[in-house]
């Protein structure tokens, strides 16, 4: 290493990043959670220039989407997971770095990046690639199931089955681990996004009325479940009237957004009963006793952890703050790279 590098080094803020198709999370080690923002990036449209004076990006840029005039482009430079457009997640990935590290001299940081276990060689060399032009020294790479097995504080390291899942907003990760390495996993393009979709087609089908994405986010959040609940909830949804092109409002109840939900939950539980169909007998054992624990922002519709306890017949654990889950794992990762240096994808592997 050049000493000049190493200066750097010392000087600079290693990070782990949870860069997931919704949110961007940055953890620090010995801090948490610092930076919790939407993946959206405001540009001028047709090239890469960030509006903003460069700082529409996160919070400031998803209070624009499905809202701005043909003079921005708001975009979500994330798609199931893996980078779909390269400049401007560098661009994203520079400021976000920026904004945690806090100084603009000498940006050498370490960063561990948490991507899904489902992507290609090609895909892990564009996030590698991404991050060190965006400042970073060093990038290493972990998988996302791995990552929030960790951060859940799963015994990840020993002879024994830890199932993980997790829904993000690009994909779900199902994985059963053991000693230090998945076992069986089923990665798995249909997650939060997915169900806003799935919101935005049935009440168009339903009720000829035409919705943004961010509504239907919010009706999830407000109304949507898995799994019957002991009393049902209302929501009033506006929106244009696919017909006459006014402004509308419908009732719209939750037994009917859990009919709009169950074809992403349906698919979610299949990839779970593909991993555990993958699992050894000695590993199907052990997780009859340690079950299945649930993280990512998906997994906040409500009941879906008993849709799957009855499904499969195992516990299911949902933890404290599953949506930070794998960003925690980044961060531990951190705190002692040596020590987990065999749960992660070697950079120099995948050229």
């Amino acid at each position: 290493m050049h000493p000049l590098d190493y200066m750097l080094g010392l000087a600079s803020t290693d990070m782990g990043i949870d860069l997931g198709t919704a949110n961007t999370l940055v953890c620090i080690p010995g801090q948490g959670v610092v930076l919790f923002e939407p993946s959206v990036v405001a540009v001028k449209p047709g090239t890469n220039k960030v509006l903003l004076n460069g700082n529409a990006v996160g919070q400031s840029a998803k209070a624009m989407l499905e809202k701005a005039p043909n003079s921005i482009s708001v975009i979500r430079p994330m798609k199931n997971g893996v980078i779909a457009d390269f400049d401007i997640t560098e661009a994203m990935l520079k400021y976000f770095i920026l904004k945690v590290h806090k100084r603009k001299w000498g940006i050498r940081p370490r960063v561990v990046v948490a991507i899904p276990s489902g992507i290609t060689a090609v895909e892990k060399r564009a996030v590698v690639n991404s991050a060190e032009r965006a400042g970073a020294r060093e990038v290493y790479l972990i998988s996302e199931p791995k990552a929030a097995a960790i951060g859940a504080g799963l015994p990840v390291g020993e002879p024994v089955a830890s199932m993980i899942v997790d829904i993000g907003g690009g994909t779900t990760e199902v994985a059963v681990i053991s000693l230090g390495d998945i076992f069986a996993h089923e990665s798995l393009r249909v997650a939060g996004d997915a169900m806003d979709d799935a919101i935005v087609q049935y009440v168009r089908r339903t009720y000829s009325l035409d919705i943004g994405y961010r509504t239907a986010e919010s009706i999830k959040i407000e109304i949507g479940s898995a799994f019957k609940l002991e009393e049902e909830l209302t929501a009033e949804v506006r929106g244009r009237d696919a017909i006459a092109g006014l402004p509308r409002s419908v009732t719209i109840t939750s037994e009917e957004i859990r009919e709009a939900l169950q074809p992403a939950t349906d698919a979610i539980l299949d990839a779970i009963r593909k991993t555990l169909e993958k699992a050894s007998p000695e590993l199907s054992s052990d997780l009859l006793t340690t079950g299945m624990v649930m993280v990512g922002g998906g997994v906040m519709i409500r009941g879906l952890d008993k849709l799957a306890a009855e499904e499969t017949g195992l516990p299911v654990e949902m933890v404290a703050e599953p949506i930070t889950a794998v960003a925690r794992g980044t961060g531990i990762l951190l705190e002692d790279l040596d020590l987990y240096k065999d749960v992660l994808w070697d950079k120099e592997l995948e050229s």
